[in-house]
């Protein structure tokens, strides 16, 4: 295993020669490795045990932070600080204004703390993998004031075995069945139309075993519209533009992370749509947005009106929301937002 550790240490050593400003994620996939195999090869990277609820609970001692969450598509960065946090079977909760995440621990693989160089010094990280070894959520320290209590935590938490082997399960297949052919549309319809709460939607998928892509379409023309995949940067500048808050939902699978307020720097640079605000980021690939619905669920509320974005094999890329809390209906201004980007043929 050390010679394995030393050969990609060293193949990673002349990739960045190549490379210079090259980002460890970029590097694993021209490696063809895992992300966390090559964190694991940091002389400085401290592996973390893998009491996913005590290390979350203790990084409320951080402070301001910033909490990363991506997928292939989307990177989404919120600063803030960690609080509310729980944990209660399967899930976990981290429930603050600025920091909103949702984590499925069962989901993880791995965690470890690194400090990250850049040109402005040394960010001190914690980084939680899922067991392909994938970035699952990244926490970096933003207060020098806080790094004992940073070094505290890497104590604590520290893994009793630095050399222990990275077992890397292998990515499920990853191709869908048309899962729409079988399913009694009436009866789906019909349940959909009487949803409480949007959270509920997971379970009618679950009990019609439909996949989420699937469901749009059935329900297309009902509860569901495809629109233009420049939906998303027109959505972005018009919620800019018109000052109306909205929820940013982007997914690792392991973690959900929430952004819910305003958005104003918006800005397109190649193939990257951009929200560079001060507290909240968002980095998007825009050309891999293959599908992209407006959906609407019935709620106690009223309806509840999101945009839904996927890539070309249905994994969604993010979801967003008018800016709500359960028992409040949805902004008008975010109705107003949302239908004027639909088709206008399609509008009622």
């Amino acid at each position: 295993m050390e010679n394995t550790k030393a050969s990609l240490k060293k193949d990673w050593q002349e990739l960045k020669k190549e490379h210079p400003k090259i980002r460890i994620k970029n590097a694993a996939d021209k490696l063809g490795v895992s992300e966390v195999e090559l964190v694991a090869t940091l002389e400085n990277a401290t592996r973390l045990n893998e009491d996913w609820p005590g290390i979350f609970i203790d990084i409320e001692n951080l402070g301001y932070v910033m909490a990363l969450t991506r997928n292939e598509s989307v990177v989404h960065e919120r600063k803030g600080e960690y609080h509310n946090i729980s944990f209660n079977g399967h899930a976990g909760l981290v429930l603050d204004p600025n920091i909103d995440l949702r984590i499925f621990p069962g989901q993880f693989g791995f965690a470890y703390a690194v400090p990250v160089e850049n040109p402005r010094g040394t960010l001190h990280s914690i980084q939680f993998f899922n067991k392909q070894g994938v970035a699952a959520h990244k926490i970096y320290l933003m207060n020098e004031e806080h790094l004992d209590d940073y070094s505290n935590l890497v104590e604590k938490f520290s893994h009793e075995d630095q050399n222990a082997e990275l077992k890397i399960t292998p990515a499920p297949p990853t191709k869908k069945e048309d899962t729409s052919t079988t399913i009694d549309r009436e009866a789906f319809l019909q349940e959909w139309s009487e949803l409480q709460d949007t959270h509920d939607f997971y379970g009618l998928l679950r009990k019609f075993k439909v996949d989420r892509t699937d469901a749009f379409e059935i329900a297309e023309g009902r509860f569901t519209q495809p629109v233009e995949n420049s939906t998303t940067e027109a959505l972005l500048y018009k919620a800019a533009e018109q000052e109306v808050p909205i929820m940013v939902f982007v997914s690792s699978g392991a973690v959900i992370q929430i952004h819910s307020g305003k958005v104003e720097n918006i800005k397109k640079m190649d193939n990257w749509l951009n929200v560079l605000d001060s507290e909240f980021n968002l980095h998007l690939r825009d050309d891999h947005i293959s599908r992209s619905w407006i959906v609407e669920k019935p709620t106690v509320d009223g309806i509840v009106t999101s945009l839904e974005i996927f890539d070309a094999e249905n994994n969604n890329i993010a979801t967003f929301f008018g800016a709500r809390k359960p028992g409040i209906p949805e902004l008008e201004s975010w109705r107003e937002l949302i239908n004027g980007l639909k088709p206008k043929q399609v509008l009622s």
